[in-house]
């Protein structure tokens, strides 16, 4: 398989695509502002306790206060509390783990008003970002990740990941992990750890740890509720979950976020650090890959997917629900049953597809068409558990109930990513009238000369592909050599992402620009 990462970096959101073959399989969009993302690790107060719920409600400086239930305390919760106080009382050197007192380990049959009380200032990490109306999911279970590893302080165990089947590695690696990894942290070892050598597990136990050190540094510098520890970025971490020898290209469009990306793979696998490449090129990056018309075509309300087959997929505020459709397929017999097993087995490639693009999570009940062969049903649920066994997130699928319906519950840590496929008519706002489109050229040479006016030469005008195709015809006595004439040397390019009547400007830092009296 070839896979390549595409990065859109934009002064306030980055965009990260996932091509397998040339297909978009996943998308992320982080804004450039985002601190509440998964991992971080913050120093925070709770608020109020909830005996009837089991948990307590945290301030962490978010708008809305976070939620930590007690099962989400962890075991070593006394210990970890009462480490965090000697590092607070004596902040002139971090406490050394080996001599933390043990505390004894939390029932789980306990209540958290027995643990914590108002106003007590705990150590916490974010297991789930702000969903919808719901503030941040908490943990107390403090964890670094790393691309092999997962160190876990206080611990004190070594687990190595059920995905690894040898038993002969799992036990070489639990052994080999046991002989380096200093006393008082707990390690799991991560399915791509399988057959690396002692050096390279033993340098990130050591760069994990030094992590960790460094945030009791930090938190012993703050006061009050503070971002302790802020997780790897969302393009570094997607490139340390999901980095193969198959990753044929990164490219990425700014000059900062490509000098990171390159330093990490030099750190992790220096062989492949010729992949990382700079994009230059004036067009959107987005859309020199293709990814803004998938992106177009398979994140609306519904999705074509063989043979005028096509699925209907709804977002509501408790689960997510997935309609499948034969629409005018063309039938090749008058088997029914044969048909609706066909198109139901093309709708599952398409449905694993959607999950993990949209990262949708939570609930999902899908709706196949009906079929009345028991072997059917049984062949279509294992093709969906084959399919979905590659998708990183955890989940757990249930047969098709009598009803002809499938539920598959999907981690969700993060919000379910939604692209608005349609696009208000940016000239008449919706009424259904609009100016005449020959106008709207006279607009565009308006605009143009007015942004050059106040910005000077050598801007970027970026509009709809037909607008530009249209300013460009005939090279000579084109209208774009017009007003080069006119108004000096500037560029105009299309842009998938903009409506017929819409357009941007530029700089050649490819800062956007904005007319004082706009």
């Amino acid at each position: 398989m070839n896979s390549e990462l595409v990065v859109d970096v934009q002064p306030k959101e980055v965009s990260i695509a996932l091509l397998e073959n040339d297909r978009l399989a996943e998308i992320n969009k982080e804004t450039r502002e985002q601190i509440y993302a998964v991992g971080n690790i913050y120093y925070g107060r709770v608020k109020k306790i909830m005996p009837g719920l089991n948990a307590a409600f945290v301030d962490i400086g978010y708008g809305k206060d976070a939620f930590l239930h007690y099962l989400d305390l962890g075991s070593t919760f006394n210990t970890l509390n009462g480490y965090v106080q000697h590092a607070m009382e004596d902040k002139k050197k971090v406490p050394s783990m080996v001599r933390t007192k043990q505390h004894a380990d939390l029932p789980k049959e306990g209540m958290i008003s027995d643990v914590l009380q108002v106003g007590q200032q705990i150590l916490v990490q974010v297991a789930k970002e702000p969903i919808s109306t719901k503030g941040p999911r908490l943990t107390a279970e403090i964890s670094i990740a790393g691309r092999y590893l997962v160190l876990i302080p206080f611990a004190d165990k070594v687990s190595v990941s059920a995905k690894i089947e040898s038993v002969q590695e799992r036990t070489r690696l639990k052994q080999l992990i046991q002989s380096v990894k200093p006393k008082g942290y707990g390690v799991i070892v991560r399915t791509v750890a399988e057959d690396k050598k002692v050096a390279e597990l033993n340098n990130e136990l050591r760069v994990l740890v030094k992590r960790w050190e460094d945030s009791v540094s930090k938190l012993q510098k703050s006061s009050g509720i503070s971002l302790i520890t802020e997780e790897i970025g969302r393009t570094i971490g997607i490139i340390r979950d999901i980095f193969n020898p198959t990753f044929q290209h990164i490219h990425v469009n700014d000059q900062e976020v490509y000098e990171e990306i390159r330093d990490y793979i030099r750190l992790i696998a220096p062989e492949s650090e010729g992949i990382v490449s700079l994009y230059e090129g004036e067009l959107p990056i987005f859309d020199k890959f293709a990814i803004t018309k998938q992106l177009k075509s398979g994140l609306g309300r519904t999705v074509s997917f063989k043979n005028g087959a096509y699925l209907i997929i709804e977002h509501t505020e408790a689960l997510h629900v997935i309609d499948v459709n034969s629409g005018n397929r063309s039938k090749a017999g008058n088997d029914q049953e044969a048909n609706a097993f066909e198109v139901n087995m093309a709708a599952a490639d398409e449905i694993v597809h959607q999950l993990r693009l949209r990262d949708m999570g939570g609930i999902v009940v899908i709706d196949f068409i009906d079929m009345h062969t028991a072997e059917h049903k049984q062949e279509l649920y294992e093709r969906v558990r084959e399919l979905m066994s590659n998708d990183r997130a955890k989940h757990n699928i249930l047969p098709l109930s009598k009803f002809g319906l499938m539920q598959i519950t999907r981690q969700r840590v993060r919000p379910v990513i939604d692209v608005d496929v349609t696009e208000v008519c940016p000239v008449c706002q919706g009424k259904g009238k609009t100016q005449s489109t020959l106008l709207f050229v006279d607009e565009v040479e308006h605009i143009l000369a007015s942004y050059i006016q106040q910005f000077g030469k050598g801007i970027t005008m970026y509009v709809h592909p037909y607008v530009c195709a249209y300013i460009t015809k005939g090279w000579w006595n084109s209208l774009k050599r017009q007003w080069r004439r006119k108004y000096g040397k500037f560029k105009i390019l299309p842009s998938e992402e903009l409506g017929l009547f819409s357009y941007k400007l530029y700089d050649k830092k490819k800062n956007e620009l904005k007319l004082l009296n706009q």
